[in-house]
């Protein structure tokens, strides 16, 4: 996907949102700047710590000019892990997550600082926010008064356990998140001597954070139509349990604990083996089994190709799949014929994997309209041709440092949503000055 012209507005344009910096606020905030919403992200003196987590790369000139009493940009600061960042260098956590956003800081503890922030919040549309309970009493945020003095505001807060759990002072991590939200029981190997596995990435903010963008938009639906905002409160534990797959309502529905399997969904009863050697040591996953005709009449066509009719005598079960008009899930419990049917095409596709590098394997499937994929190390799937080709490499230019950095792009391709990086992330206080003095459509 190319991106949209420099000029071009994305669906959100117009949309005010006052963020203030957190772990689960960042994510969801760069998701709504860069489809055009007008995000400026507010950060204490020191910076944001995301700031200060490693890893970093290159070091970036201090921040612009600052307003009279603005605090310095830190030079060299401590990551939260006691290594110092390179001189004024910022992490790359932060240079993505805060993409199309501008930046302010305001001491929220300094009284002229809060009548400053209240200024913006008055005319806000969203405020997204991902403080402990204290930090928004001492901002006097709650929603009583927030409903009566921005009666049209939706408030959005992702935290932990949700504002109201009696667990919400409880300390986090990503890992105690994912493992007490139940992803971390669903995800590993066959072999159960081996620990689970948790997924990187930050997923307990990607998680909760689409959460709160999808609620905050059908917020701000709510407020067409009544005029009035609300609060939004995001849990991430409970983001995080209500994406387990089948792990949790079959619990609830009859007891049943899932077992974690290698590359394929967790089930209470052991699944066939999807994630295979190819023939290059490379592995591919071979998704859910073929169930159409025309599916079956592709492997066939398939086998015959690579010249394996010979080494597979199952064959002739895929040509009964054609015959047959396909396998229909309802057939698995009720026809004796359809389950060897079934099998046939996941030993076909075992078998031709066996004998092709992962990424013949991968197209071949692809030109026949067969699920399967390939195992690929993020290098090799930032250069694949299909990614290449949909434009999800973004190159964003940094006018401040010099350099061109590349970001991951859209993780959706919608022909009339347009979406773009706008801007790189700011430097501390970079905006600090525009927004106070000429509000919210400066810059």
């Amino acid at each position: 996907m190319s991106a949209p012209e420099p000029g071009s507005r994305g669906p959100l344009h117009g949309l005010r949102v006052l963020e203030l910096a957190g772990e689960f606020s960042a994510y969801p905030g760069k998701a709504l700047a860069d489809i055009g919403a007008n995000v400026v992200v507010v950060e204490p003196p020191e910076g944001a710590a995301a700031r200060r987590r490693p890893p970093f790369v290159g070091t970036t000139p201090p921040g612009p000019a600052r307003p009279e009493g603005a605090a310095a940009t830190p030079a060299g600061r401590a990551a939260p892990d006691g290594t110092a960042a390179p001189n004024g260098a910022d992490g790359l956590g932060w240079r993505h997550y805060n993409t199309s956003k501008r930046g302010i800081v305001l001491d929220l503890t300094d009284g002229a600082d809060r009548a400053r922030f209240a200024r913006l919040l008055a005319d806000c549309d969203v405020l997204l926010e991902s403080l402990p309970a204290a930090g928004t009493e001492a901002l006097g945020l709650d929603p009583a008064t927030v409903a009566e003095t921005y009666p049209t505001l939706v408030w959005v807060t992702v935290t932990p356990y949700g504002r109201r759990a009696s667990s919400s002072a409880r300390p986090t991590t990503d890992l105690t998140l994912l493992a007490g939200g139940g992803p971390v029981q669903a995800c590993g190997y066959d072999d159960h001597s081996l620990p689970p596995v948790r997924g990187a990435g930050g997923q307990a903010a990607h998680v909760a954070g689409s959460f709160a963008v999808a609620a905050a938009l059908t917020a701000l639906l709510h407020r067409n139509r009544s005029g009035r905002g609300q609060h939004v409160d995001v849990s991430v534990d409970a983001a995080l349990n209500v994406s387990c797959e089948m792990a949790t309502t079959q619990y609830l529905a009859d007891g049943g604990i899932v077992a974690r399997q290698t590359g394929r969904h967790a089930m209470v009863n052991l699944t066939s083996q999807t994630q295979v050697q190819a023939a290059d040591g490379h592995h591919v996953v071979l998704g859910f089994p073929p169930r159409a005709a025309e599916h079956y009449a592709a492997l066939v066509e398939w086998i015959d190709t690579v010249g394996l009719r010979d080494e597979f005598a199952d064959v002739v079960l895929l040509e009964l799949g054609v015959e047959r008009g396909g396998v229909s899930m309802v057939e698995l419990a009720t026809d004796p014929l359809a389950m060897p049917i079934w099998n046939s095409a996941r030993d076909a596709m075992m078998l031709l994997a066996s004998h092709l590098p992962a990424y013949e394997f991968f197209l071949g499937a692809q030109r026949r309209a067969l699920v399967a994929g390939f195992v690929a190390s993020p290098e090799a799937a930032i250069r694949d041709p299909h990614l290449v080709a949909r434009g999800f490499a973004t190159e964003v230019p940094d006018p401040r440092s010099g350099r061109t950095e590349l970001h991951p792009g859209a993780p959706y391709r919608f022909g009339r949503t347009p979406w773009r990086i706008s801007r790189a992330a700011p430097h501390l206080g970079e905006h600090t000055e525009s927004v106070l003095t000429s509000g919210w459509d400066s810059g």
